[in-house]
């Protein structure tokens, strides 16, 4: 009977000593002088209490929607990391800024000293450049894919790769070239040249790709800005099965690379290389990019995709036939 009633006594001094610590934050040493306990026996009563299950830890995850998009997006297409970001309501540059933000953050943490990081042009990519802080330099190299076009921010590719090289602290590769040749035998001179030639050989060999998808039919994207072409010329396209643009291809809904004129006159890596790549990150915002994405997505080039809720929630919807999948 003794031992019973100090086996009670016990637990509940054990079950104080839990409380003091784990809900009210005292250190060991302050519940012993409280309890008059030696700080030798709160440290034992802590041990035994976790060893008999008294302690449970629950952690709460505020973004639980994010994390079960970005489960069902690796469940349900060849993703090896979806990274889901909060959209902000009536404002799309905020959400281009968040996502941006998330993939800087996701490329500072899983670069390694070594790394060749090739990049395309576009608002994605250049968000994310945008949002680089980091406390260390990273001994890197950053080379476009693509010829640039001057006049924007997102789309000569040269000054992000340089603005990108310069915030990790390492140097860039320039690729002198335009990103449409008048025609595909220039295409093809220009890819001889040696400066080009030897900037995509070491796009070739990348070990991370910073990639954007991008519409071809909505106005403001940036291969809509790159090539304005008739409205009719547009929709026949769409009508032939064309939907997105990646590395400046247009891509086909299958995944495919359309067979179009304009592809054979770009001075760029063709999207098929991109399987010697080990991390292939895709970059996207907004709604108007849900079927670009599918297609990507069916021609497998992506091993990470990081985008917002709202797109996300679409994309997942085309695949499962509905409009609710939260």
């Amino acid at each position: 009977m003794a031992d019973k009633k100090t086996d009670i006594e016990l637990m509940r001094q054990m079950h104080t000593v839990l409380v003091l610590h784990f809900l009210e934050g005292k250190k060991q040493s302050e519940i012993a002088e409280l309890l008059n306990l030696s700080t030798s026996k709160v440290n034992r009563l802590i041990t035994q209490g976790r060893k008999l299950g008294m302690v449970k830890i629950d952690i709460e995850n505020p973004f639980q929607r994010l994390s079960d998009l970005e489960n069902l997006l690796e469940e349900a297409t060849p993703l090896a990391k979806a990274l889901v970001t909060s959209a902000v309501e009536g404002s799309p540059a905020t959400t281009l800024r968040q996502v941006g933000l998330a993939a800087a953050n996701h490329l500072v943490e899983t670069l390694r000293d070594g790394d060749v990081i090739a990049i395309t042009g576009g608002k994605a990519v250049g968000a994310v450049v945008q949002n680089i802080e980091t406390d260390r330099k990273f001994d890197i190299t950053v080379v476009p894919f693509t010829g640039g076009v001057q006049g924007k921010y997102h789309t000569d590719v040269n000054h992000q790769a340089m603005l990108l090289a310069d915030k990790l602290g390492g140097r860039a590769m320039q690729l002198h070239a335009p990103l449409f040749a008048e025609s595909r035998e220039q295409r093809d001179m220009l890819m001889e040249v040696a400066s080009i030639r030897e900037a995509l050989d070491l796009a070739r060999r990348a070990t991370v790709a910073l990639v954007g998808i991008g519409s071809i039919a909505t106005p403001g994207s940036s291969y809509y800005d790159l090539h304005p072409m008739p409205d009719a010329d547009r929709k026949m396209l769409v009508g032939s099965g064309v939907s997105a643009e990646f590395l400046a291809y247009l891509i086909r809904t299958d995944g495919s690379v359309a067979d179009y004129a304009l592809n054979s006159r770009l001075v760029a890596l063709h999207p098929s290389e991109l399987q010697q790549c080990s991390r292939v990150i895709g970059v996207v915002s907004g709604e108007e990019k849900v079927w670009p994405i599918r297609s990507v997505l069916n021609g497998n080039y992506l091993n990470s995709l990081i985008l917002d809720e709202d797109t996300a929630s679409e994309v997942l919807a085309t695949m499962e036939g509905k409009q609710d999948v939260a």
